[in-house]
């Protein structure tokens, strides 16, 4: 392949699963793997630090739609915790800022995990994205400068120890939305009384999508003739929803952006006793994917985002 037609950008639709290796953000991770694929458009559905590691869903084309389905889904992490040493940036990125003697069994550790299980409040670090006056936090931060910032309530489905040896213990953690757990990491450490930074972090899964299925961006650039085969159908981020099939008469109007009053002809493939409320997947008569739809208390089917290709 000549360089001029490896870098001609195409149309590419669909969702690439990549395990993020450390080191590289998650926006120069998506430039990799946009370039990899000659990919017009591509976005990716939340980031991982540049320490972090695993599991970082990228959409491209149509599929770019749904990114925002992941956002409030559930994440699963595995996390490296080094007692005794607190840093700047609650990982290896910062300078360290005090180092104690650690003398904790196993038994205290997990006795010191259970006020971290369930609904919590945390402090958003300074090291975020989290943005003040339209300027990033981690921003100020380099700069010297720490401000306020208002605990938010998040959930911590799941914590365990995986493993303890000495100083360093081994996490698994399934979370809500908005968690840092480089603040947990922190946190776990002041409950210890010794301080604490995380020296590795991996997220493993959200919501139904496992790191175990991704891909590395090596994989994706040696695979030159099959990276294609290596994405994920559009409606990936939307599997879970409860699907309503139209028509072809039904399925243009809703291709069209029209509200539809549903009714007999519209079969619900999930609910017999009548259509589901909220949000769902809209596919055409034979089962191609369509885009997401509101069904109101009404019946309406109110369409929310369309895509333009006919089959994914």
């Amino acid at each position: 392949m000549t360089a001029q037609a490896r870098y001609k950008r195409v149309p590419v639709h669909g969702v690439l699963l990549l395990d993020k290796a450390a080191g590289i953000s998650s926006t120069q991770a998506l430039a990799k793997a946009k370039r990899s694929l000659n990919a017009k458009k591509a976005g990716h559905t939340g980031t991982l630090d540049p320490f972090a590691t695993g599991l970082l869903p990228l959409c491209f084309g149509e599929a770019t739609k749904f990114a925002s389905d992941l956002l409030d889904a559930d994440k699963t992490y595995e996390a490296t915790v080094r007692l005794g040493v607190t840093t700047s940036t609650g990982d290896t990125e910062g300078h360290v800022l005090d180092t104690r003697e650690v003398k904790v069994t196993q038994a205290q550790i997990e006795q010191a995990l259970i006020p971290f299980k369930g609904c919590i409040s945390q402090i958003p670090p300074m090291y975020s994205a989290l943005k003040r006056d339209g300027k990033p936090l981690y921003a100020y931060a380099r700069d010297g400068v720490t401000l306020e910032r208002e605990a938010r309530n998040i959930i911590i489905h799941e914590l365990e120890l995986v493993a303890f040896n000495a100083s360093e213990l081994k996490i698994r953690v399934r979370c809500s939305k908005g968690t840092y757990v480089r603040v947990l990491g922190e946190d776990i450490g002041k409950a210890l009384g010794c301080g604490a930074h995380l020296t590795q972090l991996r997220r493993t899964a959200i919501a139904h999508l496992a790191v175990a299925d991704a891909v590395t961006l090596s994989v994706l650039d040696e695979q030159a003739e099959a990276r294609s085969s290596l994405l994920l159908p559009v409606d990936t981020l939307t599997s879970r929803l409860p699907a309503v099939q139209l028509d072809d008469v039904l399925i243009r109007r809703f291709m069209h952006g029209q509200r539809l009053a549903l009714g007999k002809e519209v079969r619900d493939e999930n609910l017999a006793d009548g259509f589901p409320k909220g949000r769902v997947r809209v596919l055409s008569h034979p089962g191609a994917f369509a885009g997401t739809a509101v069904i109101n208390e009404h019946d309406v089917l109110i369409p929310e985002r369309v895509i333009s290709i006919t089959a994914c």
